[in-house]
């Protein structure tokens, strides 16, 4: 995923599926280097990770 498009889905109202490492998450916010975005799971557990947004696939 780019930058731009990490932008575009935390400024949507939209749910927009985002897979990481073959799991749904959500991204919280990014990162102030550009590269990385804070995300935690869809679900009950809420643990952040700080992931690169190059790792981030949009599901189609």
């Amino acid at each position: 995923m780019d930058l731009n498009r990490v932008r575009q889905i935390l400024s949507s109202s939209a749910e927009i599926d985002v897979i990481y490492n073959g799991a749904s998450v959500w991204i919280d916010h990014l990162n102030e280097d550009g590269r990385t975005a804070t995300v935690h799971l869809r679900g009950p557990l809420e643990e952040r990770t700080t992931v690169e947004i190059s790792e981030l696939q949009e599901r189609s």
